[in-house]
């Protein structure tokens, strides 16, 4: 009989690298956008059009404008970096049922032909995350430890997240907030990762 060693666990300051990474190639595609001609925008998430649609995927690298990409820096950065702390796998699989829950919601719900861009979906969806996963299920320590973080993270962007959705201007899309925030709360619960066990041959 032969047992296979578990696989060897990621150094969590490694799996940091992925939100950066990831907050790199904005500012690259911005930098781009800058200095060639025409703009990226146009290949945002433009609601009611079915040929918008791959703007669930290229949406959140682009952004209007620098204010634009350097608001949504840090808050990405910080909250990234608590989902990408779970490991690679479960970063960018919270990062795709954000962007898909988030993306189809605002499609629907905002007027047709409205054009959204920015990584501000992905901001309101790694907090609910954040702030959900304390109720998943889990271990009591975890949950615990998940409890903690997510008191400072409602303390440091909890006000400005609500802000956010019931309070955001003119131009600002209120619904890639709101449904970002939801695709987060939904992947707290979808796919929890279970406790890694050697295989066994015989």
């Amino acid at each position: 009989m032969t047992v296979s060693p578990p696989p060897k666990a990621q150094h969590p300051l490694g799996r940091f690298a992925l939100p950066v990474l990831l907050l790199v190639a904005m500012w690259i595609v911005q930098f781009a956008d800058a200095v060639l001609p025409g703009s990226f925008t146009g290949f945002g998430l433009r609601s009611w059009d079915v040929s918008g649609l791959g703007g669930i995927v290229l949406g959140p690298l682009l952004h209007a404008n620098w204010q634009h990409l350097i608001a949504n820096s840090v808050p990405f950065l910080v909250l990234g970096c608590l989902v990408a702390v779970e490991g690679a796998r479960r970063f960018w699989a919270v990062t795709a049922i954000v962007a898909i829950v988030g993306g189809i919601g605002t499609w629907v719900v905002n007027a047709p032909g409205t054009l959204t861009v920015g990584a501000s979906g992905l901001v309101f969806g790694y907090f609910g995350y954040v702030v959900m996963r304390v109720f998943a299920p889990g271990r009591v320590a975890h949950r615990i430890l998940y409890a903690v973080i997510a008191l400072v993270v409602i303390a440091l962007y909890g006000g400005s997240m609500v802000a956010g959705v019931f309070g955001a201007a003119e131009g600002i899309s209120w619904q890639g907030h709101l449904f970002g925030a939801i695709g987060g709360g939904v992947a707290a619960f979808a796919g929890r990762p279970r406790t890694a066990r050697g295989s066994v041959a015989t």
